[in-house]
């Protein structure tokens, strides 16, 4: 248990430099999306975090259009996190990608910003990119290894 919390540490600490190096305005997005990815085995991190980054871009894409020419309003919101389950299933993306775009629009539309909504939405986009590559890097470089039980007698 200490290694894995150094691991995830370190990971998090990695995660929020590498998002306030980049200057973004909601730098905490990166270690919290690098916490969730953390706690998946390597290869279920690539799957996870595939359907995670899709899933991301296709909210920040909707969040901007339909920040821009409609704005925040319940109805429009509802009606794109309706058309955001249509997206995900028509591009085949399962429920994790529909979750992770859903969160994102909302953060998009829903979170008053004074900056222009497309701004909003590559900032989110950019954050948990970076969050799943930091996450990622982690697992292929320091592997969390799987702790065997002795066998019973």
């Amino acid at each position: 248990m200490v290694v894995h919390a150094v691991r995830t540490a370190v990971v998090a600490i990695i995660s929020l430099l590498t998002a306030r190096l980049c200057r973004l305005p909601e730098a905490y997005w990166a270690p919290i999306t690098t916490l969730v990815i953390t706690q998946s085995s390597l290869g279920a991190a690539f799957t996870v975090s595939w359907q995670r980054f899709v899933g991301t871009a296709l909210g920040a894409i909707v969040g901007a259009i339909v920040g821009t020419y409609i704005g925040p309003y319940p109805i429009a919101f509802g009606a794109c996190v309706f058309l955001l389950g249509l997206i995900c299933g028509v591009t085949g993306t399962d429920r994790t990608a529909y979750r992770f775009g859903g969160i994102t629009l909302a953060i998009v539309l829903l979170i008053p910003h004074t900056d222009p909504a497309w701004q909003i939405a590559f900032h989110r986009f950019a954050e948990v990119t970076i969050g799943i590559v930091v996450a990622l890097i982690l697992a292929w470089v320091w592997p969390e290894t799987e702790e065997t039980q002795p066998a019973k007698s």
